[in-house]
């Protein structure tokens, strides 16, 4: 994997993972150059050039992002890369570097190694801090250094800068609920010091928002998980078999803890209806007949292949990791208009009122007699679509959260 991952943004380079230093700035109209430079491992990659940018207007706040992923993964994208047109407009200077590389997700869903130590990433982090320009400010994705204790993560990171958390899970529990004793006694307060250490905490939901607040962060505002909600139609898109679709789309991971259980009762429901299970990211345990089809997930593809679905399922346990999720699956179905059925778990119950945009199912028979009402119905699937779909443009989009996310970045400095 290149050390340099780049997307386009008028031009401009938005997301590097080894940055070299100099800043994307938001209205000087340049490309920047594509050049070709030996790796550490004396292979090509691909790099950036940077001498045709212009000098920084003085007043312009410059933005270091420490996200934790690349392009690839979810929360990245969606709580930091999505917004960075909006930080543009904003006049915001941004400079963005992941913690992982692109291929760490893309190997650790395969079950392979990542081709790269897990030293290197570390190591590539506090060089990049060592050597970028100093910032106004860092807008920070949960943790700069995943298990390390806080006290050397604030050596690291640059004095007196003030830092923005951002959290969409309860990846505090990673920590003070770990098996291991040793890892709760050093670490089980690792992310309650780096929230109190902000200078403001942006939450996912009321339950992270909860945590950051009892943490002793001196400023919390809630910012759900949104989505764009131009990207997603709401056209219906019909099988070519005129068959339905009872949708899934998730990690792996999320498949095996919460879809893989519910095959069964999935299984029954399809057939009664002579409808397909689609899943979407995952294809452990998934039976291999014609009542499943697993489809990879890509970033160009999943609005379209959510389109295609009639139903969108979101099942959770009811644990303390449960409570810190923000619903995205269940945002992205609805932005396509379609009813959803989810479990009624952390915000969850915020987003799906139960009856109007969708159900809410706890029981296997709750799940079933949901499932099977809408795929019985399509007067009813169409009215509760419409109305998701009002919900996630009043309450879940991009468009209103960009502008308010510019100005509370903005606010930490100004």
């Amino acid at each position: 994997m290149a050390p340099w991952s780049t997307s386009q943004l008028g031009g401009r380079p938005i997301v590097r993972e080894e940055p070299r230093g100099g800043w994307i700035t938001p209205g000087g109209g340049y490309t920047a150059n594509l050049v070709r430079t030996p790796s550490r491992q004396g292979l090509d990659e691909q790099a950036l050039d940077y001498s045709d940018v212009p000098s920084l207007a003085k007043n312009a706040m410059k933005l270091l992002v420490l996200s934790r992923y690349g392009q690839q993964g979810a929360s990245s994208r969606l709580r930091m890369f999505q917004y960075l047109p909006y930080l543009h407009a904003a006049g915001i200077d941004v400079e963005v570097s992941p913690f992982f590389a692109d291929s760490y997700l893309q190997a650790l869903y395969a079950g392979l190694s990542s081709g790269r130590s897990i030293i290197g990433y570390y190591a590539s982090r506090a060089r990049n801090l060592l050597v970028s320009q100093r910032p106004d400010a860092i807008w920070l994705e949960k943790e700069a250094f995943p298990w390390i204790p806080f006290a050397l993560e604030r050596g690291i990171l640059p004095r007196n800068v003030p830092c923005v958390t951002d959290y969409d899970d309860a990846v505090f529990h990673r920590y003070d609920q770990h098996a291991n004793p040793v890892i709760r006694k050093v670490l089980g307060s690792k992310i309650d010091q780096v929230m109190g250490n902000s200078a403001l905490v942006l939450a996912g939901n009321a339950y992270l928002a909860d945590r950051a607040e009892k943490a002793g962060a001196p400023r919390v505002e809630v910012v759900p998980t949104v989505v764009d909600v131009n990207a997603y139609s709401t056209m219906p898109c019909p099988s070519p078999d005129g068959r339905l679709r009872i949708g899934w789309i998730g990690t792996p991971s999320t498949w095996r803890e919460y879809g893989l259980p519910m095959v069964p009762l999935l299984t029954d429901v399809a057939r009664k209806h002579g409808a397909r299970v689609r899943i979407v990211g995952a294809t452990d345990g998934v039976p291999a007949d014609g009542d499943f089809e697993c489809l990879p997930w890509s970033e160009e593809s999943e609005s379209k292949l959510i389109q295609e679905m009639d139903i969108g399922l979101m099942p959770l346990h009811d644990s303390p990791w449960s409570q810190g999720k923000c619903g995205y699956k269940l945002i992205q179905y609805m932005a396509c208009g379609l009813p959803v059925v989810a479990s009624p778990v952390g915000v969850n119950s915020d987003i799906v009122v139960h009856g109007t945009n969708g159900f809410l199912a706890t029981t296997d028979s709750d799940w079933h007699h949901a499932i099977d009402t809408l795929l019985g119905n399509a007067e009813l699937r169409i009215q509760m679509g419409t109305l998701g779909r009002k919900k996630v443009e009043n309450c879940y989009s991009l468009q209103k959260y960009g502008p308010i996310v510019s100005d509370l970045l903005n606010s930490v400095v100004y």
